[in-house]
């Protein structure tokens, strides 16, 4: 389980890592004092011990501490819980007000547009597009180590596909889709909620790509899409049975001797 990190510690993490030389902690006061965090020395002290013991510094003779790859990260991975939980609160919103309907249309939109555009691509692609697709992949399967956000590296995929299929009026219609960045990140959360992996399915789509078989790349898209409209639908009916839960357990709370 990764130590938790505060506000604080990643601002330390961020100072130190874009100052590109050892910082020590009266630098780090003025840095923080500019953020507007008012901190003392011996507090800037502390945390660059913690953090030292973590592995996320490392302390240069006098000179202060620098950042280390685990440290980098650190940084990463924080931000992208961060996003996720605000992402997360968007989403419970959306459910509320039945938008996630919305959702669902979009996909079924991309399901159409792609299961052509995956189809052409097989027949059209280049042998630079299959590298940049290989490169998209290994890049998304590193993020999902760190437990990064992958919803650009999505969309990165999707959009190599689409310029692959060599028709303009196709990549026109998926870059609509593709403007649509928080959607992405939004179905992100909602597949990492019912368990659900993008990796398997890229993979598969770009092998029937690089043979060139068409009808082999149509069937993955469309499982692919299937599957994304599945996930979001679960989730909806786990928040929409969870949701019904509520006012019972509410009444249960109000029958509760006093």
């Amino acid at each position: 389980m990764e130590p938790e990190l505060d506000e604080r510690d990643i601002l330390v993490l961020e100072c130190i890592r874009d100052s590109g030389e050892p910082m020590g902690s009266w630098s780090l006061v003025d840095r923080l004092e500019a953020h507007g965090h008012k901190v003392s020395s011996a507090s800037i002290g502390r945390m660059l011990y913690r953090l030292e013991r973590l592995g996320y510094v490392v302390g240069q003779s006098n000179r202060g501490r620098v950042i280390t790859d685990e440290g980098r990260r650190a940084i990463g991975a924080s931000k992208a819980q961060n996003s996720m939980e605000s992402h997360r609160q968007r989403l419970e919103h959306l459910v509320n007000s039945k938008v996630l309907e919305e959702f669902l249309m979009v996909l079924q939109a991309r399901r159409a547009i792609e299961r052509e555009t995956a189809r052409l691509a097989a027949e059209n692609i280049t042998e630079a597009q299959e590298r940049a697709l290989e490169r998209i992949l290994e890049e998304q399967e590193e993020k999902s180590k760190r437990n990064e956000s992958i919803a650009d590296i999505d969309i990165a995929f999707h959009r190599e596909i689409a310029k692959a299929s060599h028709n303009f009026a196709l990549q026109a219609l998926y870059e609509i889709l593709a403007t649509m960045r928080q959607q992405s990140e939004l179905f992100e959360f909602v597949r990492s909620r019912v368990d659900s992996t993008y990796r398997q399915a890229h993979r598969s789509i770009l092998k029937a790509l690089c043979a060139h078989d068409g009808d082999e790349a149509e069937r993955c898209i469309m499982r692919h899409m299937d599957s994304l409209i599945d996930d979001v639908t679960k989730y909806w009916d786990l928040y929409a049975e969870s949701d019904a839960d509520s006012p019972r357990r509410e009444q249960e709370k109000t029958d509760e001797p006093r």
